[in-house]
């Protein structure tokens, strides 16, 4: 029997084990950092399947290792095992446990799928020449990033690693398919803390204080600028104020101090620190303008995601020759971001989006909301592709 269909055959062998292992995972989330059951959870999985692995890695991390015949490349696959802080409100058997806390993002698919893969591989190790590294990633939804942690460990070292290749549920596209896109494809994202410092007082006596309040708001309108007419008009950008908070004021009150938080994120990594002091200089001056003072707080989080060009063309060719013609889409630039992105400004990288909405069954919410699901037939095609794809 070829490769591909001995690794079609034994991801429909491992379905209803690997959809147990992603009710599981999503019955019991941990939130970023604190994933110690979800470890304990895969290194028995791996022990079980006999596939050797080091722990603890970044934390939380696993790193299993699967060597085929003598020769060939060392390829990496990745999975994030961190939870977001949503209260589920799905109905449904593998319900969360833990209230409050939520797999909303599909790292217990991502997970459960790179498991699968890992349990193909390892039953195929006489078909394919190479090693593959399998990344357990903690921390995917928290600054720093568990990605960065575990490079600062020396996980694309000793072997080397090749190339590596990551994937993330997408609702909107339908369960049967993947979609992937070359080159830049996912944003930057830093996070920007403003402390705007005033003088209080009553509210019936403006001449007596110094208004944080419109200090913020002058600011605020200040700061569109540089997407508007700062930045080069080819580049995606997005500056976003998400919070707001006044701190001691009232109807008749004037605070003293203000507090925004907001997020900014661009395609273009020597724009993006031209930004951040275009943002300081802004929001310091305009409040000294007016009297009063701001500090600024930006906090660098992840890079832009880039997926290498042969890599991906690579991987697109495997895809179609996996799941069709058909079943392989062409992904819009998208501005959320994704720690991913730390792996491929190291090595050669390709990040794909697995589908796994069904209309038909209902399964449409998008990631991060209460409500989020998956089409579990998803799970045959997130394993059995992801083992094809590197081997």
């Amino acid at each position: 029997m070829k490769l591909k269909e001995k690794i079609k055959e034994l991801a429909r062998q491992y379905k209803e084990e690997i959809i147990g292992i992603r009710r599981h995972l999503h019955a019991h989330p941990e939130l970023s950092y604190e994933e110690v059951e979800t470890g304990k959870f895969i290194r028995d999985t791996l022990e079980k399947w006999n596939i050797p692995h080091d722990y603890p890695v970044a934390g939380n991390g696993i790193v299993a290792y699967i060597k085929g015949k003598e020769g060939g490349q060392v390829r990496a696959i990745r999975a994030d095992i961190d939870a977001l802080p949503i209260k589920e409100e799905n109905e449904v058997s593998y319900k969360s446990k833990h209230d409050g806390v939520m797999h909303a993002c599909g790292h217990d698919v991502h997970t459960s799928c790179v498991l699968g893969a890992a349990r193909i591989l390892h039953d195929t190790k006489d078909m394919w020449k190479g090693e593959v590294k399998v990344f357990f990633q903690p921390a995917e939804e928290k600054l720093p990033g568990g990605a960065s942690l575990m490079i600062k460990e020396g996980v694309l070292e000793n072997p080397k690693v090749e190339y590596i290749v990551g994937q993330h549920v997408h609702p909107p596209l339908e369960s049967g398919k993947v979609g992937v896109k070359s080159g830049a494809y996912m944003a930057s994202a830093d996070e920007i803390y403003l402390t705007v410092k005033g003088k209080g007082g009553h509210a019936a006596l403006p001449q007596d204080v110094i208004d944080p309040i419109l200090i913020s708001s002058s600011i605020l309108l200040a700061l569109q600028q540089v997407v508007s007419r700062k930045s080069i008009p080819n580049v995606p950008n997005v500056l976003s104020f998400g919070k707001i908070n006044s701190v001691g004021g009232a109807t008749n009150v004037i605070p003293s101090e203000v507090k925004i938080e907001g997020t900014f994120r661009t395609m273009n990594e020597e724009w993006r620190k031209e930004a951040h002091d275009h943002i300081r200089r802004i929001a310091e001056k305009t409040a000294e303008s007016m009297g009063g003072a701001c500090e600024v707080d930006i906090r660098v989080g992840y890079p832009c995601l880039v997926n290498d060009e042969r890599v991906t063309g690579e991987f697109r060719e495997k895809a179609e020759a996996y799941m069709g013609k058909d079943g392989v889409v062409e992904l819009p630039l998208r501005m959320t971001a994704e720690d991913f992105a730390y792996y491929g400004h190291k090595v050669p990288g390709c990040f794909y989006r697995l589908g796994t909405g069904n209309k038909e069954k209902g399964i449409e919410s998008p990631v991060h909301t209460p409500t989020f699901d998956v089409d579990e037939d998803s799970l045959e095609w997130g394993m059995g592709l992801m083992a094809w794809v590197v081997v």
